[in-house]
């Protein structure tokens, strides 16, 4: 069995202050392990993990946003991807948001995508750009053997992905533009593995950090395992791991059974 997970840390250096990290891959012993918004570079956190080998994809901006991949199996190649949209935030291609890695039987495919905002500032680029090339990228990996990409996707899907759709239907996050982007993914044959093992689940992965939402479990679905359709047999979990704490997000998993029949 393969075991791989996702979290996004909201800062390595301070996940491994609290020694939460080190203490979920002591316990869970992930094959694979991609990390989100690590706001460091490669050196810049100590992290002794001598079993696992480190891709990193940082952005220039110092203490900003970036994925990384911790992995036991040797990739084949990695691929630090620039999806380069720019808007008066900034280049999308230099904040560290997409890491391609190959193995034998799958690409991997580490995503941060970029919030759109609270006033929604950077809807229209998302809905635009940054979604469409996304998926493009997912469809031309596909092209050669079977993807798997994970992330926080910075969106809820469904109403069932957050504890106030009503109340957020409009709100960075829920829009409408934003929950298209997900859907574009599913309907190009993607497969949301939780949704897919869990149809009725209401479980989260972020909680804001206002009005003690994650203690009232006020949160909201935004990190996902995508799945091309034909891993779809193989997919034998897809876990949510509420109880890790150390940023606003926890981890997720999936678990693949990728023994050649």
């Amino acid at each position: 069995m393969l075991k791989i997970f996702s979290w996004n840390v909201n800062g390595i250096r301070a996940v491994l202050r609290k020694g939460a990290l080190q203490n979920f891959i002591l316990e869970y012993q992930p094959d694979i392990l991609c990390l989100q918004e690590t706001k460091a570079k490669q050196g810049q956190a100590e992290i002794d993990l001598p079993e696992y080998e480190e891709v990193w994809n940082s952005a220039e901006r110092a203490g900003y946003s970036g994925t990384a991949i911790f992995t036991k199996i040797k990739p084949i190649s990695t691929q630090n991807f620039k999806i380069n949209v720019k808007d008066k935030f900034g280049d999308l291609g230099t904040e560290g948001r997409v890491l391609v890695a190959e193995f034998k039987d799958f690409y991997l495919v580490n995503v941060y995508t970029p919030n759109s905002k609270p006033d929604l500032s950077r809807l229209k680029l998302r809905y635009e750009s940054w979604d469409p090339k996304f998926l493009n990228l997912l469809k031309e990996l596909e092209l050669k053997k079977p993807v798997i990409t994970c992330g926080d996707f910075n969106a809820a899907h469904q109403n069932i992905d957050l504890a106030r759709p009503d109340y957020n239907h409009h709100n960075a996050g829920f829009t409408d533009e934003e929950r298209e982007g997900i859907s574009n993914i599913i309907n190009a044959g993607f497969i949301d593995s939780f949704r897919f093992l869990n149809p009725n689940s209401e479980r989260y992965t972020w909680w804001s950090h206002w009005g003690n939402a994650r203690a009232n479990n006020v949160g909201w679905r935004i990190d996902y395992f995508f799945i091309s359709s034909t891993l779809r047999k193989k997919l034998v979990g897809a876990e949510i791991y509420e109880s890790i704490f150390g940023s606003d997000h926890c981890p997720i998993s999936v678990e693949l059974n990728l023994k050649e029949e």
